[in-house]
């Protein structure tokens, strides 16, 4: 049964039981100042923050780190279609061969194709090296050669990625820098590093990955 109320004063609801609130209810056109409310899943639109937000958690979310000293490859997958930004993360990693290292995207599976972009080294000289199936890490790589950095990849918009990094080698003069760009079939899911030859094992170091 509906009940109609007049007045020109609130109505404030009793604690507890069934559909009751406790203190004053609000209208969906009325302002009302949230406390210690928690929201799951929220759609914010046009928001204006005050003061400084307190975040509960972290809004980045890291991957398991995966040891890189043995496979021709190194595949995280699962990444979340709302994802926008992914950093990978190189610690002390090698491989037994000469073959330069590559960070491919994948929709459904590593696309291995349509890579815009260079990586530039800078030791007593710079030498620069187009990759064209994928984004490439080092160039001249050797090795003994041992890598540290990472790579930001950012969402750009209808399945195009764009890609910028900086890697230094352990124990020697030199510096990696790398920018490029692909277009992917789909939403991106997944992120693998291997060579450019496909066939040199990684045998030293850690790689893992932000997500945000």
């Amino acid at each position: 049964m509906a009940t109609s109320i007049s007045g020109s004063t609130g109505v404030t609801y009793p604690a507890g039981g069934l559909d009751n609130i406790a203190g004053a209810g609000v209208g969906t056109t009325d302002t009302q100042t949230l406390t210690n409310k928690t929201l799951t899943s929220p759609t914010v639109n046009s928001p204006t923050i005050g003061g400084t937000p307190v975040m509960g958690a972290s809004v980045i979310t890291s991957g398991t780190a995966v040891a890189s000293t043995s496979g021709t490859s190194i595949d995280f997958t699962g990444i979340p279609s709302w994802v926008k930004r992914i950093t990978v993360m190189f610690s002390g990693v090698s491989t037994n061969g000469t073959s330069n290292y590559l960070v491919q995207l994948g929709a459904g599976s590593p696309t291995t194709s349509g890579y815009l972009g260079a990586s530039s080294i800078v030791t007593t000289g710079v030498s620069c090296t187009n990759f064209t199936t994928g984004f490439g890490v080092f160039n001249n790589i050797g090795a003994a050669t041992v890598i540290h950095g990472s790579m930001t990849i950012t969402a750009f918009g209808s399945n195009v990625w764009v890609a910028s990094g900086v890697s230094a080698i352990s124990g020697a003069l030199g510096t990696m820098q790398t920018g490029g760009s692909v277009t992917l079939s789909g939403t991106l899911d997944r992120v693998r590093i291997t060579t450019v030859n496909g066939t040199d094992t990684f045998d030293a170091g850690t790689i893992n990955i932000l997500y945000e």
